[in-house]
């Protein structure tokens, strides 16, 4: 471990090991991890740096430091040095990622160093709600609705305009032809949360309110989007 102040009390953290659990374990973590006082912490094992957990961590008031023990064991460990609610819940974090080891242990430390690359990294140019778009869009092409109504809940989450949304779905019907349209995007679930957020801002309902709506009709509860 590098040095830090509280190194010498991470023997008596809890530990945690969740290689091999396949799934949205990040929840399970946060949830202890809100129960935790100032000057405790806990040890993450997993056969990837668990990057994607750093952020929600931060989020809470936790330092953390990750020493690699192996090929494919990392302990990541997390000591709270101020208690703070998450700022920005991001919703549907990268849990597929889990998927990869059980392929092979190392192919799981570069797929979660990929997805750090590109959608954290400072040196990317377009804006975050920008790269989802465009991710929206490329996984409709592919066919892969899943992936594009997960990216359209985070973008809206994350602040986007729904009039960007317009465009977008206008785009798709120019590009992919009406008659996918009607056929393929119109009976999706991606156009159902587009559908969801149009209808309630009609409605007037605030922004919170909508993503709270988004979250729990189009989150990893739903068969047709979780990974």
């Amino acid at each position: 471990m590098s040095n830090i102040e509280w190194k010498d009390k991470s023997t008596a953290f809890k530990q945690i090991d969740v290689r091999g659990i396949q799934g949205n374990f990040f929840q399970g973590i946060k949830r202890q991890a809100m129960q935790l006082p100032v000057g405790n912490g806990l040890e993450i094992i997993q056969s990837f740096d668990p990057i994607p957990l750093y952020e929600v961590m931060e989020g809470l008031g936790f330092e953390h430091d990750t020493e690699q023990k192996g090929d494919a064991e990392f302990h990541a460990y997390f000591y709270r040095v101020e208690e703070k609610q998450e700022e920005k819940d991001i919703p549907m974090r990268p849990a597929a990622l889990t998927n990869m080891p059980l392929i092979d242990k190392k192919l799981g430390n570069i797929a979660v160093n990929f997805w750090d690359l590109t959608w954290n990294d400072e040196n990317r140019h377009l804006p975050y709600e920008m790269r989802l778009l465009l991710s929206l869009t490329n996984a409709v092409g592919a066919g892969r609705m899943r992936q594009a109504t997960r990216e359209l809940v985070k973008a809206y989450i994350h602040g986007l305009d729904s009039a960007a949304l317009d465009d977008v779905f206008e785009l798709l019907a120019w590009n992919q032809g009406i008659g996918y349209f009607s056929s393929e995007i119109g009976p999706s679930t991606l156009f159902a949360a587009y559908k969801t957020v149009k209808q309630m801002e009609k409605q007037g309902k605030n922004r919170s309110e909508i993503c709270e709506t988004l979250k729990e009709k189009f989150g990893e509860k739903n068969p047709d989007v979780k990974v």
